[in-house]
């Protein structure tokens, strides 16, 4: 299932609009800031798909019925450039339990690459609802070899996979590969270079949110 927020209008584009402006993008705070507010859009619009159960509540004048989430939240984000749009996801979904992974393109001298995972810290997936984070999905790479990573962990329930740019070739690669997961993105673009990167995309989002890392 795609849901992508460009399909309606929305305050949404603004911030995506200044994510993707090379003349906002030297304010690193505002970069960062946008990648949070698009998660909190994210995590409101995923809350819809939860399942809930009905509680009553104590106010000061009498009992009032209310319906509150009753899955099972585990967040897990592919370090370094997915950690703003968690912390945004993170602010509305504050008793998720959560998984880290540190994930990063090994480039050949042919030009091609692979995915390399270093790092992994999960707790117990069985019957939760994963929410995955990362903000550029290009060829869907790192999103497949982390789920192939998280297997070990135990068999989820309900996955969303969350992105604020994808592209097209890497959404369609998603779909195939896991059909039932719901795709979010704040947008869809239909380019991707040589080197697998989105065009227009917005560049790095990893070095526009925390600085440029030293080259190999």
């Amino acid at each position: 299932m795609i849901h992508n927020l460009s399909f309606q209008n929305s305050i949404a584009n603004q911030f995506l609009a200044q994510l993707r402006d090379v003349n906002v993008q030297n304010n690193r705070l505002l970069f960062r800031e946008n990648m949070e507010r698009i998660g909190n859009i994210f995590a409101y619009e995923i809350s819809k798909h939860l399942d809930y159960k009905e509680i009553e509540v104590e106010t000061p004048l009498g009992i009032a019925k209310s319906f509150i989430p009753n899955s099972k939240i585990v967040l897990c984000t592919i370090l370094r450039a997915g950690l703003p749009l968690y912390n945004g996801i993170l602010d509305f979904f504050d008793d998720a339990n959560n998984s880290f992974i540190a994930a990063y393109r090994k480039n050949h001298k042919d030009g091609t690459f692979e995915i390399s995972l270093e790092y992994i810290t999960c707790p117990d997936l069985t019957g939760v609802t994963l929410i995955l984070i990362d903000p550029m999905l290009a060829t869907g790479a790192s999103i497949e070899k982390t789920l192939e990573s998280l297997a070990e962990y135990g068999k989820y329930e309900q996955l969303h996979i969350v992105s604020i740019i994808a592209s097209s070739f890497g959404v369609n690669h998603i779909k195939r590969l896991y059909p039932n997961a719901h795709l979010w993105m704040a947008a869809e673009d239909e380019e991707l270079t040589a080197k697998s990167y989105i065009v227009p995309g917005l560049g790095d989002a990893g070095d526009l949110a925390f600085g440029k890392k030293l080259q190999e």
